[in-house]
């Protein structure tokens, strides 16, 4: 069972008073130590951890406290003061051994050795048990008062007793390292999203116990006096990037990303600080090397590395904080590997949309086509409510395509940064719906091709079967008639050859007319009217008169006149088996529809009229399919008075036509 915690709303006054403090802290310790120009001793280091201890864990509680009032920035808040006050303390011993006569260094002197050790054990013992993004539970609150028993132990034992090192840190050791254990097993075990960061905190809690392990060797080894201030010097400003890496990155509390200054600010002065004592203690080992020669090589090597340290620290800094999104370029390459990684298309779009919400840090995005169909949608398990939505249009050369949504957490916003980010990773994502659509334009119309085929099939089929079929078989029996007669009555035999050689004619007419239809050697030799002519004389052959009317293009494309005529060919073939007339007039002539140049055919009947009402039969779908294959349309209508009239709209050059809308037109 889960206990909550009360995380209320920021405190800035609050977060404005325990950074000053700190920083007050920090800065009169550093004078009151150059006041008193102590000789240089081991104990010096240790006063340099104090000093960056309490800077780095008083402005870090600082900022997570501006904007959540939780136990974490409470503890670290407090534990900034106390190893201020402990450096601060030092500082004060060293200047009354200068001046004797100093008020309060009895009073102020045993704080050096004391007023650090109940907030620095808590940080590591306590605040990873606390460092949750949801309720504590009850298990959890085991290790919290573990780690306070162990700090309450280390206190009381060190400052009131003359027990060993070893007996002291014991209990140290092992709650640190079982809380170490547990936050690596929360990493490895936890929920995905409450995973982000552990490592961080679990390496940070093992080296702030490690940083123990030395006071258990005798100080009188080696070095001991360098190694062991140099250790805690290097976690204490671990630890606490640690947990800013946590709660940065899980969005812990709801704190707003907005510290990268500050965060930059603060890591650069502890760096400085760093390396201005590591150069100092260096060269005071070096006798040739004091004074002013070695304040001069001190504050050069300072000054040197000002610059490449802030900005190394300014884009890590800004990757902790917005991600991917920090740098614009490394989000769309991080997000055209989803290309890569994708098994479907219908995947890379969901890949896609999670990798932008990864890269801004956002709490939910979609993805939508532009007549509002929802193709992706990602959302963080995190955040029930998003904040306000923000959209991205998706253009495809001149086209608008889709529509990326996108939503910051409750009570965020996308910062002008943030929307430029977004636009650019717009680009990726529209390049994986174009990817999308036209995978699924060709599934489409692979399927459309198999129905095409069997409608073409059966159309063929019929036309055998109700025509060519029936009249062989007559003409089968009225051979066997003449076998029967050419004995007996050969002149009759005669007669009945005569009729069987004239049917068989018009049936060999009937499969050329059939072949033709299809694609006419003609069209393809002489062009559009020549085979549109020869149309009309098969026609007129039968008894269908067809009135041809032509005005043909010269820059008229092979497949626009293709779909021409097998448009003219559908319509003629309609009216002349549905109309009951006995012809039909055909127009083709050029025309300008919307500013640009079109073929306009049309075909018109005087019969029975158009049955609007009567479902597209294969050779109206046949029509539509043609048309909008080369970006053009086809429309059927009822003639005044009576008959039907069929208009066909086709460029004279064809359209780069998406092949969902040929399918769509029919």
């Amino acid at each position: 069972m889960a206990r909550p915690v009360r995380v209320g709303g920021g405190s800035g006054v609050a977060a404005v008073v325990l950074a000053a403090l700190c920083w007050t802290i920090a800065v009169a310790s550093l004078v009151v130590f150059v006041l008193a120009r102590p000789v240089v001793s081991a104990d010096q280091l240790f006063f340099v951890v104090d000093v960056v201890g309490c800077v780095v864990y008083g402005t870090v509680a600082a900022v997570v406290l501006a904007r959540r009032v939780h136990p974490v920035p409470v503890i670290m808040g407090a534990g900034a003061i106390g190893i201020g006050v402990a450096g601060f303390g030092y500082a004060w011993s060293q200047l009354a051994a200068a001046s004797p006569s100093l008020w309060a260094a009895d009073v102020v002197y045993p704080l050096q050795n004391t007023a650090w050790i109940p907030g620095t054990l808590a940080l590591f013992l306590v605040v990873p048990w606390l460092v949750r993004s949801g309720a504590i539970p009850v298990a959890a609150w085991w290790g919290v008062a573990l780690g306070t028993a162990v700090t309450v132990w280390y206190f009381v034992f060190r400052t009131f007793t003359d027990l060993s090192p070893a007996v002291e840190l014991m209990p140290v050791l092992v709650a640190g390292a079982l809380t170490a254990a547990v936050t690596a097993r929360r990493r490895a075990t936890g929920r995905t999203e409450d995973r982000i960061g552990m490592g961080w905190l679990a390496c940070g809690t093992a080296l702030m116990t490690a940083a123990y392990l030395p006071l258990l060797l005798p100080a009188t080894m080696p070095m001991w006096w360098v190694v062991t201030p140099l250790v805690h010097l290097a976690v204490q400003a671990f630890f606490p990037a640690a947990i800013l890496v946590v709660v940065l990155r899980q969005r812990m509390w709801g704190i707003e990303l907005a510290v990268d200054r500050a965060t930059v600010v603060g890591a650069l002065t502890v760096a400085l600080i760093a390396i201005y004592c590591v150069v100092t203690t260096a060269l005071a080992a070096v006798p040739p090397v004091s004074g002013t020669g070695a304040q001069l090589v001190t504050a050069a090597a300072v000054a040197v590395a000002v610059v490449p340290l802030r900005v190394r620290l300014e884009r890590s800094v800004r990757r902790l904080v917005y991600g991917e999104g920090a740098d614009p370029a490394r989000a769309v390459r991080a997000l055209g590997r989803e290309f890569g990684r994708a098994d479907t298309p219908g995947g890379l779009v969901e890949g896609l949309a999670a990798g932008v919400g990864a890269a801004l840090r956002l709490a939910a995005v979609t993805v939508r086509t532009s007549d509002g169909e929802v193709v992706a949608r990602w959302a963080d398990p995190r955040w029930e409510v998003p904040g306000e939505w923000v959209s991205t249009p998706l253009r495809h050369g001149s086209r608008e395509i889709g529509i990326l949504d996108a939503a910051p957490p409750p009570g965020e916003r996308l910062d002008e940064r943030g929307r430029r980010t977004l636009d650019e990773l717009g680009a990726v994502v529209t390049g994986g719906l174009v990817v999308a659509r036209a995978h699924a334009d060709v599934e489409e119309a692979r399927e459309r091709l198999v129905t095409a085929r069997l409608d073409e099939r059966a159309a063929i089929r019929r036309e055998l079967h109700d025509g060519l079929g029936p009249s062989l078989a007559g003409i089968r029996l009225g051979l066997h008639a003449v076998g029967t007669l050419v004995t007996r009555d050969p002149d009759a035999a005669a007669r009945t050859l005569a009729a069987l050689q004239e049917q068989l004619d018009a049936q060999v007419d009937g499969v050329r007319t059939l072949a033709r239809s299809m694609f006419p050697p003609v069209l393809d030799e002489l062009g559009l009217g020549p085979a549109l002519t020869e149309l009309r004389r098969t026609h007129a052959a039968s008894g269908f008169e067809i009135a041809l009317s032509l005005d043909l293009p010269d820059d008229c494309a092979p497949s626009v006149a293709t779909a021409a005529y097998g448009i003219a060919v559908e319509a003629v073939t309609n009216a002349r088996r549905h109309s009951g007339a006995d012809g039909c007039a055909v127009e083709l002539r050029n025309s300008v529809c919307e500013g640009e140049s079109v073929v306009e055919l049309t075909v018109t009947d005087r019969g029975r009229g158009f049955l609007g009402t009567k479902g597209a039969g294969v050779g109206m779908r046949t029509m539509r399919e043609r048309a909008a294959a080369v970006g053009g349309s086809v429309e059927v209508s009822a003639a005044q008075p009576h008959g039907t009239v069929v208009r066909a709209v086709l460029p004279l050059a064809p359209a780069a036509v998406p092949v969902a809308d040929v399918v769509g037109a029919s």
